[in-house]
């Protein structure tokens, strides 16, 4: 054996095969299914990213179909392309297969259909069983568009000038404070999971000005809803030097911008499986609290919570953003003090209002971000408003008494964000594999 330090090259895949026509090559992954006819067989390939349509007959070489060519057994199928039309008239390529190499045989049947367009399951079977499920082309296409997401989310802000950073799981104390904290014995220490990567990307706005993270978080929320996971994937950002917290929502609107166009041009694939409606966005508009919890009141009469909305309240905003504006986004900014972690800067002009915002999708909350208090006396002062101690925050501290810029940044949910994009009824849809109250595997 010779290491040589050349990558294997990666499959190839059908929209490349123009290139090969009437030539014989050969591609990798597993039987998706079989079809037997009359005189032909079709062998339908899923490989990374697709699947590939191969066709056997006996008239197309001597290679014969073997007892171990069934489906899900891993293979590599080599073959001469040719070119067809689809029902729409546009160009297709199949393989004729020359010969099936066998490579593992599955020991089982699967415990779900997997190779039908749309799984026969509910929820629960499909994700105890998510090592199978996540094999449909519709299912894995969820997690592609995920992938697009925290991309772009990634190059847009690395244009921006931001660094991509990793901070600790494993923390002092909750960045949002309350009792929503996972707390575990840490070898005699009593440490807390990350609720956010809040209190160190605000460390790092003095070393880089701007810094991003894509990472799990961890809520001890006892809620069994269809919008709330216990952990998932947080798209953070965090700046410095702002001149009002207006920069924050600017740069997310940029970012969005940059996500949507991404899907439209290279998931496309994945958007046509799954009949996406990917966003138009040119502006985002934008809606005071106190201004929209009036209009909630006046609407929906019965509206009890004034510091907060409540899941109608937001449907109800989505809906209104959407025919007074033609968003699909919405903007409600300056939130209740009361209502807004410590670290949120109070409005100079009505410090019963934070200089803060959330970001509304369809009709559901996505992001809370807003400007950060960088301030030493201003921040211990309402930590002691609001009973905390600052002696067990000094090293979080130490970015405030030894100078900060003013800063803001935002937190974006990963799931809630794809979950809405896809038309999801239940955010397990989009998350791989879901923590919440009663899941803990697989």
């Amino acid at each position: 054996m010779q290491i040589t330090g050349e990558p294997k090259q990666r499959e190839l895949t059908s929209g490349e095969f123009g290139a090969y026509v009437d030539q014989e090559i050969t591609i990798h992954g597993a039987i998706h299914s079989i079809r037997m006819m009359s005189d032909f067989a079709f062998v339908i390939i899923r490989t990374a990213r697709e699947t590939v349509q191969c066709v056997y007959a006996e008239s197309f070489s001597d290679y014969r179909l073997a007892q171990n060519v069934v489906e899900n057994a891993s293979v590599k199928v080599t073959g001469l392309v040719v070119a067809g039309a689809d029902k729409e008239g546009n160009v297709r390529y199949e393989l004729q297969i020359h010969n099936i190499e066998v490579l593992s045989v599955p020991a089982e049947l699967p415990p779900v259909v997997i190779n039908k367009k749309q799984m026969q399951c509910d929820l629960n079977t499909k994700i105890d069983y998510r090592a199978v499920t996540l094999r449909n082309p519709k299912e894995r296409a969820i997690f592609k568009i995920q992938e697009g997401i925290q991309r772009g989310f990634r190059e847009y802000l690395t244009k921006q000038g931001f660094t991509e950073v990793h901070t600790p799981k494993i923390n002092f104390a909750g960045a949002e404070g309350g009792t929503n904290v996972f707390s575990l014995d840490y070898f005699g220490k009593k440490v807390f999971l990350a609720q956010s990567p809040q209190l160190y990307k605000q460390m790092l706005v003095p070393v880089y000005e701007r810094v991003f993270e894509i990472a799990p978080v961890f809520r001890a929320e006892h809620h069994d809803t269809s919008r709330h996971l216990n952990e998932y994937i947080s798209m953070d950002f965090e700046m410095g030097f702002i001149d009002s917290f207006a920069d924050i929502m600017n740069m997310e609107t940029g970012v969005l911008k940059y996500i949507m166009e991404l899907l439209k041009t290279e998931y496309r694939e994945e958007v046509d499986l799954l009949k996406a409606e990917i966003p138009e966005i040119t502006t985002i508009p934008c809606i005071k609290f106190a201004d929209a919890k009036e209009m909630c009141v006046r609407k929906l009469k019965h509206i009890t919570d004034m510091k907060d909305f409540e899941p109608e309240e937001e449907a109800f905003l989505g809906k209104w953003a959407k025919q007074q504006y033609n968003s699909d986004f919405l903007f409600v900014t300056h939130y209740k003090s009361i209502k807004r972690p410590f670290y949120t800067m109070d409005d100079p002009e009505n410090p019963e209002e934070t200089l803060s915002f959330d970001l509304l999708f369809r009709g559901i909350e996505i992001t809370s971000g807003g400007q950060r208090i960088h301030d030493y006396q201003m921040q211990v002062e309402k930590m002691r408003k609001l009973g905390m101690d600052p002696d067990q925050f000094e090293t979080y501290l130490m970015l405030h008494k030894y100078g900060a810029p003013p800063h803001g940044g935002l937190g974006l949910g990963l799931e809630r964000l794809t979950m809405h994009l896809l038309g999801f009824k239940n955010v397990r849809e989009a998350s791989m594999f879901p923590r919440d109250i009663n899941r803990v595997t697989p």
